[in-house]
C-alpha cells in the first residue's frame, strides 16, 4: 500500500485574514493624525495629559506652535514649553491669500486668539534629518496651532517648505463613534446625522452647497433629489442616472466640464464640485426589499423603502426600487459584462460636495446592506451639510502619492489665472487643473504653432524634488539608471529610474545645481517617496524634499522660442545666456534684468522642437506669463493645452507613464534604452542585475506604426498577425504633418522587424482589422535635430 500523505491541518482556533490596509482604519482607540503641509497650519484642541508628537516628515522643515487656553490666552506653558519666538512664519502664512488655511483663521477668530501677542515655540531647523520627531505634553486644556512656515524657495539653497505629521495620544478617550466628524467646510445651514439603516429628505436652495461625508468610511450612501418647483406642479422628476451618463459621457459626474446631474427632461439638478473619494456607482438601484429577499433576507432594511418613508411628507410617490447615485458604492463591470461590488474606497472623513442648480427636495440614505462587502461588513453613519451659495468653493478631487498619505485637494496652477482667460476647458492631471485646449484656436491651430512659431503650455504638475546633503551624489547614482557621476554643475539628464525586478517606477529629468544638490523632476510624488524611503535605508546624510508648489513653470517650445525668451531672460555674467545655453543645461535667471523676478531656465521640452522651460514661485507666476505672452505676439505664441501636446510627444517618440510604461516596462522595452549605460557606468543602481537580464532576453520592443487607415485607433488596442496577437497599441495619434494615422506599439520581438505588416484589432479584436506597418521609432525627427538646434 503507497505511502498517503494529506495536508497538514492547522490545529487551534482559527486566524483572522491576513489584511493590509491604510493604516487610518488600526489607529489605536485614542489615536489622532494630522498632517501639517509645507507652508500651511492645523488647530487641534487638546485636553490636560494629551501627547503630542511632530514628525519632521521630509527633514529640514521647521515647525511653529502656538498653544492658547480655552479664553484665548497664548502660553505656551500648555505643552509644558517656553515661548522663544514671535511666530512670524504662522502670521505670514495667514496674512497671505491662500484659501487653504480659511478654516484655520476661522478657529483662530472663533476662538479670540489674538496673533498680535503670540509667543510660539519654534523648532527644527534647515538642517533636521528626515523622521525626526518632537514630543509635547499638554498641561491643561485648550488649543495648539501648528505650523510648517515657509515663503518663496530660493532656488539655489533649495529651501522649500515640506510637510510634518502630528500624531494625538489622547489621555482620556471619549468618543463613543469610531471616528470624529470633520469640521465643516465652512457655517452649515443645515447639520443633519442620517442614522445607520435609515434616509433623511431635506430641502435645498438653488446655489447652495451639499456635502455628504463618510463618517466613518467603507460606507454607501444612496442620494436622490427632485426640482421644488416640478413636485409643487405635482411632477416627480427625480434625478436620472441614465440621462446623465447619456449627457456627460461617464460613468457617474466627477468635478469639471463633465459633473452635472439631470432629470428625464434634461434638467440640471445638482453640479458635483468636490470628491475626496472618486468611485461611485450610477448603474444600480439603490437596494430594495426584493433584493434581500431574493438573497434570504426577507424584510431586512432597505434604501428603497427608507427613501419612500422620507420622501413621503413631500408628497412624493413610493416605489419598489429607487435609481440613485450611489456615491460610496464600489461597482464596476468586467470584461464579461457582469457588474461586481467590492468594499467603497471611501475612508474616514470622504465626501462629495454638490451645488444644487435649482431649489431641490432632497434624500439621504445610510445604507443598511451587511450582507455583503458593499459597507464594509460594518454599516454606519452617513453626515450631510449643507452651506449657503454666498460661500465659494473651488472644483478639486482627491488624489494620494500612497495608501498612507493624506488627500491632497486638485489645486490650480500659479499660470491659471491667466490661462483661464483664454479656455474654460480644464482637466484634472494629478492633482492639478491644466488646460486640456483653448477656445479660440483648438489643438490642431495649437500643434502648428508649435511646429511653426511657438506655444506657452502650463507643466506644473510635474513633480519636483530637492536632494541635497553629502550624500546626494551617492544616493542619485544608486537610484538613477544614469551615470550621475559625470552630471556637470548646470546640466540636466533624463533618465530612469526602476524597482529591483527592472519595472519602471518614472522618467524624467535630474539637474544638478551643486556638489551635493540635485533637483528631480518627474511625473508622479511616488518617485520622491521611493527615493527618500532608499535613502532612510542606506542611512544616508541626505534630505530630499518636495518642491512641487515652490516651483510652477511654463514650457515655452518650437522654432521661435529661443528668439523670444532672449528679449526677457536675463543671466549673471558668469552664466550662460539663453541663446549660449546648450541642450539640456540650466540657468538660474530673471525676468527682464538684474532685479527682476527670479527663475530658472532650462532648455529642456517635451515636444520635439526647440524649447525651454521657466521655472517660478506661483506668486510670481503671473507676472511671469505676461512676459512671455507679450514677447511673443511678434513670434506668434499661442496657449497649448494636454490634447496638442499629446500630438507632438507622439510624432516625436517622447513616451508617457501609464500609456507607453508602467512598472511591468522595463527602459529597453520603453524604447529608453539609452537611458541604461550598463558598459560605461560600473557603479552599481537599482536594477542593475535584472536589467543586464533583462537586455539579454528581450522579450518585447517599442516600435512605431503607420496605420493605412483613416480610422482612429486606441491605446490598448491589439495588434495581431493572423490570429494571434503579437503586441498593443501604447499612444496614437492622427499626424496632421505626416497626414495619416500613426502609433507607438509595443510588440513581440519576434516580429519588431521594420516594414513587418501587421493588422489592429477593433470591435473585438477580429471584427475588424486596420492594415499598418512596423516602422523607425520616432516618427518625427529621429535624431532630435531641431531641439538640439
Amino acid at each position: 500500500m503507497s505511502d498517503m500523505r494529506f495536508p497538514e491541518v492547522p490545529s487551534g482556533p482559527p486566524r483572522p485574514s491576513g489584511l493590509y490596509q491604510p493604516s487610518v482604519f488600526s489607529l489605536p482607540k485614542g489615536s489622532e493624525r494630522y498632517v501639517v503641509e509645507g507652508s500651511g497650519a492645523v488647530l487641534i484642541l487638546v485636553e490636560q495629559g494629551d501627547r503630542i508628537t511632530v514628525s519632521n516628515d521630509e527633514g529640514g522643515q521647521v515647525c511653529e506652535i502656538i498653544a492658547a487656553d480655552n479664553k484665548g490666552v497664548i502660553d505656551a506653558d500648555i505643552v509644558g514649553a517656553v515661548a522663544n519666538s514671535d511666530a512670524a512664519g504662522l502670521k505670514a502664512l495667514l496674512s497671505g491669500a491662500d484659501n487653504s488655511l480659511r478654516g484655520l483663521s476661522m478657529g483662530v477668530q472663533a476662538r479670540g486668539i489674538d496673533l498680535s501677542r503670540v509667543g510660539a515655540v519654534r523648532f527644527f531647523d534647515w538642517a533636521t534629518p528626515a523622521k525626526t520627531e518632537q514630543i509635547f505634553t499638554a498641561q491643561r486644556d485648550g488649543v495648539v496651532i501648528i505650523a510648517a512656515p515657509g515663503g518663496i524657495m530660493d532656488f539655489n539653497k533649495q529651501d522649500t517648505a515640506t510637510p510634518l505629521t502630528v500624531m494625538i495620544k489622547r489621555a482620556v478617550i471619549k468618543q463613543v463613534a469610531r471616528f470624529e466628524l470633520p469640521d465643516p467646510l465652512a457655517d452649515p445651514v443645515l447639520d443633519l446625522r442620517v442614522k445607520s439603516a435609515s434616509a433623511e429628505a431635506y430641502f435645498v436652495k438653488a446655489g447652495d452647497y451639499i456635502q455628504i461625508q463618510d463618517v466613518d468610511g467603507r460606507q454607501c450612501t444612496d442620494f436622490q433629489c427632485f426640482s421644488a418647483r416640478k413636485l409643487d406642479q405635482g411632477i416627480e422628476h427625480a434625478l436620472d442616472v441614465t440621462t446623465t451618463r447619456t449627457l456627460q459621457g461617464h460613468a457617474y459626474p466627477m468635478p469639471g466640464l463633465h459633473g452635472k446631474y439631470y432629470d428625464q427632461d434634461m434638467l440640471p439638478l445638482v453640479e458635483v464640485v468636490q470628491d475626496t473619494c472618486g468611485r461611485h456607482d450610477a448603474f444600480a438601484l439603490a437596494c430594495a426589499a426584493k433584493y434581500y429577499d431574493d438573497i434570504g433576507y426577507p424584510g431586512h432594511a432597505n434604501c428603497s423603502d427608507n427613501f419612500n418613508g422620507a420622501l413621503a411628507d413631500h408628497g412624493v410617490n413610493a416605489r419598489a426600487g429607487w435609481m440613485a447615485i450611489n456615491f460610496f458604492f464600489n461597482t464596476a463591470i468586467d470584461e464579461h459584462g457582469v457588474m461586481y461590488a467590492d468594499e467603497p474606497w471611501s475612508r474616514p472623513g470622504d465626501y462629495v460636495l454638490l451645488r444644487a442648480l435649482t431649489d431641490l427636495v432632497c434624500a439621504s440614505s445610510a445604507c443598511p446592506d451587511d450582507t455583503s462587502a458593499a459597507n464594509g461588513w460594518n454599516p454606519t453613519d452617513i453626515h450631510v451639510r449643507t452651506y449657503s451659495g454666498e460661500e465659494t468653493f473651488q472644483r478639486a478631487v482627491a488624489t494620494r502619492a500612497t495608501p498612507e498619505s493624506e488627500p491632497k485637494m486638485t489645486k490650480e496652477t500659479g499660470f491659471h489665472d491667466r490661462l483661464s482667460q483664454h479656455t474654460r476647458n480644464f482637466v484634472e492631471y494629478k492633482g492639478y487643473w491644466l488646460a486640456n485646449c483653448y477656445a479660440e484656436s483648438g489643438p490642431i491651430e495649437e500643434y502648428w504653432a508649435c511646429r511653426e512659431k511657438c506655444v506657452v503650455l502650463d507643466l506644473s504638475a510635474l513633480r519636483k524634488w530637492e536632494i541635497t546633503g553629502p550624500d546626494s551624489e551617492a544616493l542619485c547614482q544608486y537610484i538613477f539608471t544614469r551615470n550621475i557621476k559625470k552630471l556637470a554643475v548646470g546640466q540636466v539628464v533624463y533618465t530612469a529610474m526602476c524597482y529591483p525586478h527592472g519595472g519602471m517606477i518614472d522618467d524624467g529629468t535630474l539637474f544638478r545645481l551643486g556638489k551635493d544638490n540635485f533637483r528631480w523632476i518627474g511625473g508622479d510624488d511616488y518617485g520622491g517617496e521611493w527615493i527618500r524611503e532608499k535613502a532612510d535605508e542606506l542611512g544616508l546624510k541626505v534630505l530630499v524634499r518636495g518642491s512641487t508648489d515652490m516651483q510652477h513653470n511654463v514650457a515655452v517650445q518650437g522654432p521661435e522660442s529661443r528668439d523670444l525668451l532672449k528679449k526677457i531672460i536675463w543671466t549673471l555674467p558668469h552664466n550662460p545666456t539663453l541663446e549660449e545655453l546648450g541642450w539640456f543645461r540650466f540657468a538660474p535667471a530673471r525676468i527682464g534684468g538684474e532685479h527682476g523676478i527670479p527663475v530658472v531656465v532650462s532648455r529642456t521640452g517635451y515636444t520635439g522642437e526647440l524649447g525651454y522651460e521657466v521655472f517660478c514661485h506661483p506668486k510670481h507666476a503671473s507676472e511671469v506669463f505676461d512676459a512671455i505672452w507679450q514677447a511673443g505676439q511678434a513670434h506668434g505664441i499661442r496657449p497649448m493645452g494636454l490634447e496638442a501636446l499629446d500630438m507632438v510627444r507622439i510624432e516625436a517618440g517622447l513616451i508617457f507613464a501609464g500609456y507607453d510604461f508602467s512598472d511591468q516596462t522595463d527602459p529597453f522595452e520603453a524604447g529608453i534604452g539609452f537611458t541604461v549605460p550598463l558598459k560605461s557606468k560600473e557603479d552599481d543602481f537599482i536594477g542593475r542585475e535584472a536589467l543586464i537580464r533583462r537586455k539579454t532576453t528581450p522579450a518585447r520592443k517599442l516600435v512605431g506604426i503607420d496605420i493605412d487607415s483613416a480610422v482612429d485607433v486606441a491605446h490598448g488596442d491589439c495588434i495581431h498577425i493572423g490570429r494571434a496577437q503579437i503586441g498593443e497599441v501604447t499612444s496614437s495619434m492622427r499626424s496632421p504633418l505626416l497626414g495619416k494615422n500613426i502609433a507607438l506599439a509595443r510588440v513581440d520581438v519576434a516580429h519588431a522587424d521594420l516594414g513587418t505588416d501587421v493588422e489592429i484589432g477593433k470591435l473585438d479584436g477580429h471584427q475588424k482589422r486596420l492594415p499598418a506597418k512596423i516602422v523607425p521609432f520616432a516618427h518625427y525627427d529621429p535624431q532630435k535635430t531641431r531641439p538640439r538646434s
